[in-house]
């Protein structure tokens, strides 16, 4: 019984066969586009960025052996990532969640936070930040674009959410991460003694 288990535990987590092709032809995408066009470019690694997010998750609720008992089957968490994923730009209900889950509302609740660990309030705020930090560092949007883009009802709400999980604001930690890749062949030349010791105290 043990190895029947094992084995099941080593086949539940195999990558969605569509999911690295189009990984491939993102990738690709961004290669050829980098020097044409950075926007474009920039537009691609965030679509990239959406499906490792979609894979990871359903390998994580896969592997969770807890899943199998009272949680969602591998379909509904499928089809709830990728609506989820595609719909982050828009309002999100329950009811909706629950008829793409096929379940009654009370029980897609239980079912859906004993598979992800969180409520599906929590997972869709935890996604929309994490398209929000892409954003924020492959683009040029403003934050009040940014919170519009991923479903917030605008900056301030982004704001507010962004503080309670980072304690600081979208903006902060926005500029320490840009200075860090600006500055970046800067700290190099210090490290390497090639920058005076005027410049290295103005850093």
């Amino acid at each position: 019984m043990q190895c029947q288990a094992n084995t099941k535990n080593s086949a539940a987590a195999p990558v969605e066969p569509d999911i690295l092709p189009s990984l491939v032809k993102l990738l690709e995408s961004v290669r050829k586009e980098f020097d044409a066009d950075r926007e474009v470019a920039k537009a691609l690694l965030v679509r990239a960025a959406s499906l490792l997010r979609v894979e990871i998750d359903r390998q994580a609720t896969d592997i969770d052996p807890q899943n199998r008992v009272g949680g969602l089957a591998s379909w509904q968490v499928r089809r709830l990532n990728v609506f989820i994923e595609a719909r982050l730009d828009q309002p999100i209900h329950l009811k909706e969640l629950s008829a793409i889950s096929k379940l009654s509302t009370a029980y897609f609740s239980r079912a859906f936070k004993l598979t992800f660990r969180e409520t599906p309030h929590a997972f869709i705020v935890r996604h929309r930040l994490e398209r929000a930090e892409t954003l924020m560092l492959t683009t040029g949007l403003l934050l009040s674009d940014i919170a519009a883009r991923c479903g917030f009802a605008d900056q301030a709400h982004l704001c507010r959410l962004f503080r309670q999980r980072y304690a600081k604001s979208p903006a902060a930690w926005r500029r320490e991460r840009t200075d860090i890749r600006g500055h970046g062949a800067d700290r190099d030349l210090r490290m390497a003694g090639i920058v005076g010791a005027n410049d290295a105290d103005q850093w």
